[in-house]
């Protein structure tokens, strides 16, 4: 079987089809656009089993060795990308060679480590809105793009100071995440060769001068205590920067459009605040910024949902399905920013658990509050039927969000 994966509908409300999905069984044969065909996951009890299951690897690169990916891939399909200059991150690996890269990065990215980057969340935030503000001011009709204003712009400030990457180097990091994110498989090759040129120059330059950063421990960690190679260091700021991005952009924007089409939700947060953090984890069930989690395969042969994975197979848990099952979730479909979301998939689930969530949950909580407490009347510009989603199988992002601060 197959989904309508990039078709403007099914990009703007999975929904429906998800749900048919789940109807027919947790466990689905289902061929994503490049033509491999994959075993999609669409229940939440089976994604969580998937999420954390021994029998599955995420070293895809082994499974192309293995001779798995030309088997699985249908006639006609993408030809397997060669072996990527910045794909040998913990998000492609299994322990032990996971665990030791994770340990590296999650110093800087514990709760209480974020928290010590609060008052520099703080001040970033109100900086670009006080230019939100201008450029609304200064447009016909009193509209902004928050998208281009404020969300795109909020995480790379934000990573720039965490990870010590300066103002010049961004713009490039973004433009070529925006390639790789997309469904450019033309091109994926060799934007995914550019961006590690530029990376290993940045490197080259932060080693000459290092700072209190991310980078410049990663860099020590490399040069003087020999725990990761440089491959392993350009790829883990690869990882750092594409999914810190990312991330943060679709969930931000995520949050505001669910809000802004929910009056009586949205009047809730700015009676209490102090709903804000538990309302993000809301949104993270209800509509996350990624449609899917990054490819799995079989080591061996295993049940799953009632059925059958062979070895070398692979499998693609469907995390916006699974957050909308309603085996879980009472009323699923509905935004419920008191509900209680213990356990959603959002930020996925097991080893690979998103490792900048305490970041990307600050950066939503100073968001939200800053945007609610500042603009009380703050409304979409257009119909929430006008706006656009990029296309992208993997994350699931605004192109633009349109809205008026102050009433007319």
């Amino acid at each position: 079987m197959s989904l309508p994966l990039m078709d403007e509908e099914f990009l703007t409300n999975p929904y429906p089809a998800y749900d048919r999905l789940q109807a027919g069984g947790p466990v689905h044969r289902m061929l994503l656009p490049s033509g491999l065909k994959v075993w999609a996951v669409v229940s939440y009890e089976e994604s969580r089993k998937a999420l954390a299951h021994p029998s599955l690897s995420k070293d895809i690169d082994a499974s192309v060795q293995l001779g798995y990916f030309d088997r699985e891939m249908s006639e006609g399909g993408t030809p397997r990308l060669e072996h990527s200059s910045v794909g040998q991150h913990m998000l492609n690996m299994d322990p032990p060679d996971h665990t030791r890269l994770r340990k590296l990065v999650n110093r800087a990215l514990t709760a209480r480590s974020v928290k010590r980057l609060e008052p520099v969340i703080e001040e970033i935030s109100t900086a670009l809105l006080d230019a939100v503000e201008l450029r609304a001011a200064e447009s016909a009709d009193g509209s902004v793009d928050l998208v281009e204003e404020y969300t795109a712009k909020f995480p790379v400030e934000v990573l720039g100071r965490l990870l010590g990457i300066t103002e010049e180097h961004f713009p490039v990091l973004v433009s070529l995440t925006a390639a790789i994110m997309s469904n450019d498989n033309e091109n994926a090759g060799a934007n995914m060769a550019r961006f590690g040129q530029h990376l290993g120059e940045m490197i080259r330059l932060k080693r000459a001068d290092p700072g209190e950063d991310l980078v410049s421990a990663l860099i020590q960690a490399r040069d003087e205590d020999a725990k990761l190679s440089d491959i392993e260091l350009i790829s883990t700021v690869f990882l750092l920067v594409v999914a810190g991005y990312e991330t943060t952009v679709n969930m931000i924007g995520h949050g505001l459009r669910a809000l802004l089409n929910h009056p009586g939700q949205l009047a809730e947060l700015r009676a209490d605040p102090s709903l804000i953090p538990g309302a993000n984890e809301e949104f993270l069930r209800y509509e996350g910024p990624g449609n899917r989690a990054t490819l799995r395969f079989a080591t061996e042969p295993f049940e799953l949902g009632g059925v059958t994975i062979g070895t070398g197979e692979y499998v693609s848990v469907l995390l916006g399905s699974a957050n909308r099952d309603g085996a879980q979730f009472a009323c699923p479909h509905q935004l419920d920013v008191k509900r209680s979301t213990t356990g959603h998939l959002g930020f996925g689930h097991g080893i690979h658990y998103c490792v900048g969530a305490p970041l990307a949950r600050l950066e939503m909580e100073i968001a939200l509050r800053h945007l609610l407490t500042r603009f009380p009347d703050l409304e979409l510009a257009v119909p929430d039927a006008e706006l656009r989603w990029r296309k992208s199988f993997m994350m699931q992002g605004l192109e633009r969000l349109p809205v008026r601060l102050h009433k007319g």
